[in-house]
């Protein structure tokens, strides 16, 4: 595995077990994985693959009774594997984010959108009260999100889907991390609002410069965003390559059958045309 300066995160021997009444059961076997700077790699497969818990414990937010283990973990140069918690917390939200796959669940019910995203600018030391109000309040403006002062104020149950995903979004981006993991971000949402929260999420990552791994099951929005394709089955690496590679000639089976599945698919395309409104791929037939 490549070591070199371009190399953000590496993890080797991925694996993740949890205690069943059956016995112990490996969701994550084995898995090896690499991300360059400001690259976008999709983790692609089947619900039930692997594919979200690999993203939370790169993470580091595997509970017991789950028990993640590795030959080797490094984000940025530092070793994780010797990390102790307080290091893996300082560097959750500022270099390292999540967009969770469903912000009803992630957003505290009882707090206002706005001090949630102040919060995490609060805790990392970046500002006070007031300032990281304003900066909350600028992130929302940032995100799409109309009237962003008001907004600020609201509760996660008085916002919609779409506007719930993108306070997931600013939350994620608001200290600028080196990485983002995206897990199913669109997957509850129509598709229109699917198309404006990846062009929102992306063109935040083309700013920042930010590398990501989006976990997906749908091969319409890896055919847009992706540079480099992970496919997971059953918690186990089986194909991986560049995303025109993967798309053009897949060599198992699995990827094969995978792309069968959703045969309207547009082939990859660079990605300043792939993230461009006018030309965004409409997928029919895929799950939403």
């Amino acid at each position: 595995m490549s070591h070199d300066a371009d190399v953000l995160l590496a993890v080797r021997n991925l694996t993740v077990d949890f205690d069943t009444p059956q016995g112990p059961f490996a969701a994550v076997k084995g898995v090896d994985l690499t991300l360059r700077r400001g690259e976008v790699v999709c983790l692609v497969g089947e619900s039930g693959s692997g594919k979200s818990v690999t993203g939370f414990s790169l993470m580091g937010l595997v509970d017991p009774p789950g028990r993640v283990a590795a030959d080797s973990l490094r984000f940025d140069g530092r070793d994780l594997l010797r990390a102790t918690e307080s290091e893996r917390d300082a560097l959750r939200g500022k270099e390292m984010a999540m967009v969770f796959q469903e912000p009803m669940t992630a957003l505290n019910p009882g707090r206002t959108v706005g001090s949630q995203i102040a919060e995490v600018i609060r805790l990392h030391g970046r500002a006070g009260r007031k300032a990281a109000w304003e900066r909350a309040v600028a992130l929302l403006d940032r995100v799409g999100i109309r009237e962003p002062a008001q907004r600020a104020k609201a509760y996660p149950h008085e916002l919609s889907g779409g506007m719930r995903q993108r306070v997931m979004i600013a939350i994620a981006c608001a200290l600028s991390p080196k990485l983002i993991i995206a897990d199913e971000p669109t997957t509850a949402l129509d598709v229109t609002v699917q198309a404006q929260v990846l062009e929102l999420l992306f063109s935040i990552q083309a700013e920042t410069g930010a590398a990501v791994l989006f976990i997906t099951h749908d091969l319409g929005v890896v055919a847009e965003i992706a540079d480099r394709v992970v496919v997971l089955r059953a918690g186990e690496v089986v194909e991986e390559g560049m995303v025109q590679q993967i798309f053009a000639r897949p060599a198992h089976p699995y990827t094969q059958a995978l792309l069968a599945a959703v045969p309207d698919v547009d082939a990859p395309r660079d990605r300043a045309r792939r993230l461009a409104p006018p030309t965004r791929a409409v997928v029919r037939g895929a799950t939403p």
